[in-house]
């Protein structure tokens, strides 16, 4: 009996939104809208999310990067203190690749003042360089898209190599491939030996290597003096399998004290970051921008069901002869109840269906013109019809309640307008 209660109700409900196609469209209109917005924000910042920790997470939460200044702020530490310490040093990197057992390697790296770069007549401008030790590639994860890695000789002795980041190549050598092919870094000439995979965008707006030129140091040390206190410079360490990264950092401070020859009452002048540090950081970021999507959000779906609410009422009006005579022939206030709340849930779902389309096309013409990687996610879709669902209940109960609580009598001589 129920079941066909229900299903009479949901008859009534479609014959009443094929009847009034306008009224219908407003409706859909009002709750595709509030979908779209409230769905489109999280889609965003999903996207946001997830890049910023896999950005997080490719710096390894095994590794330790040895710098001049912290990642994150340090109200201990005043910033015209943090200026004033010298830069980590190839000294540093030699104490603490020849002294660490907790470290299963440890390379030095200086990031050079930008460069431009010549191929043939295609030049690139503001190039940034990035000059390592060979122990590079065992700390840093990447692939090699065409060509190879730098040979131990090669880095020792300082050749004139490079390694290109993906987009460094299309822009160079367009569709040739530039293995084995010569550039121009500052004046001199320097060979191609490899290509980086490219690693895309990140959230932390970090196009990895695909922006980047990779040098032996050795090499590197015809452009800039990396004995300058002035010097843009890191060590990366990385700690043994089974080592706590916090043992590697606290290791690594004794053993740079020491090298550095500082007394126990004067101050680290130095920073230890890792990537956890990051993750702890923007914990307060992502929990701030999901509580500002809902505000975001609520206010689009509160219009929406608004907007839903009202046309309700005018339906309840419209229809409040039909709802007499369905009374004086017995239907029950639920039947009456349950009607109007399956037209309103109808309508909202329908709008919530329409609003999840549009941020899939939304979605899908991001990544094609931007070259993106946001996809709308089945728990954003779930999320998304459950709120259009609930939009649709609570803003149909108090006109279907109102039309469930008519006299028939009275129903049955309204006149509408």
């Amino acid at each position: 009996m129920y079941l066909q209660l229900l299903k009479e109700g949901a008859v009534f409900a479609c014959n009443s939104v094929m009847a009034n196609r306008l009224r219908t469209f407003l409706s859909l209109f009002g709750i595709t809208i509030g979908i779209f917005s409230i769905i489109s924000v999280f889609t965003v910042l999903d996207w946001m999310e997830k890049s910023i920790r896999d950005s997080i997470a490719s710096m390894g939460d095994n590794i330790i990067y040895v710098q001049k200044a912290p990642w994150m702020f340090d109200s201990n530490i005043a910033w015209w203190d943090i200026m004033k310490r010298p830069a980590v040093t190839v000294d540093d990197y030699r104490a603490l690749a020849g002294k660490s057992t907790r470290a299963s390697a440890v390379c030095y790296v200086v990031f050079m003042s930008p460069q431009t770069v010549k191929h043939g007549n295609n030049s690139v401008g503001d190039v940034f360089i990035q000059a390592a030790t060979h122990e590079f590639e065992n700390v840093r994860s990447f692939e090699i898209e065409s060509g190879r890695y730098f040979s131990p000789e090669e880095s020792a002795a300082g050749k004139n190599v490079a390694i290109l980041g993906f987009t460094m190549a299309e822009q160079l050598f367009e569709k040739a491939n530039p293995t084995g092919k010569e550039i121009i870094i500052g004046g001199r000439k320097t060979a191609v030996v490899g290509v980086f995979r490219k690693e895309g965008q990140g959230g932390l707006s970090d196009d990895g290597m695909d922006n980047r030129i990779l040098l032996p140091l050795n090499y590197a040390r015809n452009f800039v003096n990396i004995r300058s206190s002035n010097i843009n410079s890191s060590i990366m360490a990385m700690a043994k399998s089974g080592t706590p990264v916090q043992e590697l950092g606290d290791e690594t401070v004794m053993i740079l004290r020491a090298a550095r020859r500082l007394k126990p009452e004067q101050p680290t002048d130095f920073s230890i970051n890792r990537a956890s540090m990051l993750s702890q950081g923007f914990e307060p970021v992502f929990t701030a921008i999901n509580i500002c999507g809902w505000i975001i959000g609520s206010f689009s779906i509160l219009v929406g069901g608004f907007g839903i609410a009202n046309i309700m009422f005018v339906s309840v009006r419209e229809r409040t002869n039909q709802i007499g005579i369905q009374k004086a022939l017995g239907a029950k206030r639920s039947f009456i109840l349950q009607q109007f709340l399956v037209e309103s849930l109808m309508l909202s779902i329908a709008g919530g269906i329409v609003g999840i389309a549009l941020v899939s096309i939304a979605t899908a013409l991001a990544n094609y013109v931007f070259e993106l990687n946001i996809h709308l996610t089945m728990g954003n879709i779930m999320l998304a019809l459950a709120i259009s669902g609930a939009t649709g209940i609570v803003a149909g109960y108090s006109p279907a309640n109102t039309a469930a609580k008519m006299d028939p009598v009275e129903a049955i001589g309204y006149s509408f307008g």
